[in-house]
């Protein structure tokens, strides 16, 4: 009787590959993307496949571009094509206000708004000792430049405040307080973002440091 092979040897020694190795590879680079998982890289990369070549093009044409052509604003670190970024070269805007954010995200969701007419600072992150990062990694020393000479400012113009727009963080509010410090020690006019509770909310469901937040920055009526 001929000896049988395990199972093992019948079904497992053989490894199956389940793409070919290019869509492999495209599902692995979506998959590297933040917040794209294993199952979203396979629809966007069979999007791609089902898609004709002009759209493919177009998509791969804009990721080049936007590497080639995309820099940091020399003034706000917001993200620009130019030297300097349209709200840097906008006249218009009020460029002694500097409200400063953590992220260029944080600034068009500001600008939405429609409510703010200054300029900004985009620190590019926020303090963080357990992961290493301290002033020097990031734009601090480009806003304490700005605020000590007046020539590094758009339209070389004198910042007479700054508003402090950081995310409301154990972080974010360490980052805050040591920007206060510094700032306030150049005898700068120092302010931050109301906090309290949105409107169309609840009590009930309001966590403690917002109803914290909105206690402290009471109004009169």
């Amino acid at each position: 009787m001929a000896k049988q092979s395990p199972p093992s040897a019948a079904f497992g020694a053989s490894k199956v590959v389940a793409y070919p190795k290019t869509v492999e590879r495209l599902i692995a680079e979506f998959a590297s993307l933040p917040g794209i998982g294993r199952r979203s890289a396979e629809r966007l990369a069979f999007h791609i496949l089902k898609s004709d070549r002009p759209v493919a093009e177009r998509l791969a044409k804009a990721l080049i571009d936007v590497k080639d052509s995309i820099r940091h604003c020399d003034v706000c670190w917001n993200l620009s094509d130019a030297t300097r970024c349209e709200l840097c070269r906008d006249a218009a805007r009020d460029r002694s206000l500097v409200l400063v954010v953590e992220q260029p995200r944080d600034l068009i969701a500001l600008e939405l708004t429609g409510m703010y007419r200054g300029l900004y600072h985009v620190l590019m992150g926020r303090l963080s000792p357990l992961d290493g990062i301290g002033p020097d990694d990031l734009t601090i020393p480009g806003l304490l430049q700005r605020v000590a000479d007046p020539k590094t400012n758009a339209g070389e113009v004198p910042v007479r405040e700054v508003i402090l727009g950081l995310n409301p963080t154990a972080e974010g509010d360490g980052t805050a307080l040591y920007l206060s410090d510094l700032l306030l020690a150049r005898g700068l006019k120092v302010t931050r973002l109301a906090r309290g509770l949105p409107t169309g909310s609840q009590l009930e469901f309001a966590n403690k440091a917002v109803l914290a937040d909105a206690i402290e920055g009471r109004r009169a009526v």
